[in-house]
């Protein structure tokens, strides 16, 4: 979807970053969208392993990068919870709070937003978040 709606800027400059291992994160510009920037990054696959602290992995850098980049906000979806079919219950509780422990700490940022599918996927965030 970001690479339809943000046009072929993105994907090209997705190729020259050789690739984005589980639970890391690397940037791009935005291309069409409006926001100045994407940051990508690779959750796990639900009965790899470790998944868990894969996802949390993959917030915590997705945040770290957007700090060291200095921006002020960052959007992220129910990370791996589409074809990787890690469980959206689960992740809900991993990505809430890996971002509230990143935020607790020394950041620029000023605003993570949670933008979801649908609202089976808003009510399972809304819970997790009720029960921290």
């Amino acid at each position: 979807a970001i690479h339809r709606a943000g046009g072929p800027a993105i994907l090209e400059e997705c190729r020259k970053l050789g690739g984005c291992e589980t639970g890391d994160a690397k940037i791009t510009t935005g291309g069409n969208l409006p926001a100045r920037f994407v940051i990508h990054t690779a959750g796990p696959v639900w009965g790899d392993g470790d998944e868990d602290a894969k996802l949390r992995r993959a917030c915590i850098s997705s945040l770290a990068l957007a700090d060291d980049k200095g921006l002020k906000s960052i959007a992220f979806p129910a990370i791996s919870t589409g074809i990787y079919r890690f469980p959206l219950e689960r992740a809900a509780r991993v990505l809430l709070r890996a971002a509230a422990d990143y935020l607790s700490r020394k950041t620029g940022l000023q605003r993570v937003i949670f933008c979801l599918y649908d609202e089976k996927t808003y009510d399972e965030f809304a819970r997790a978040l009720s029960e921290m």
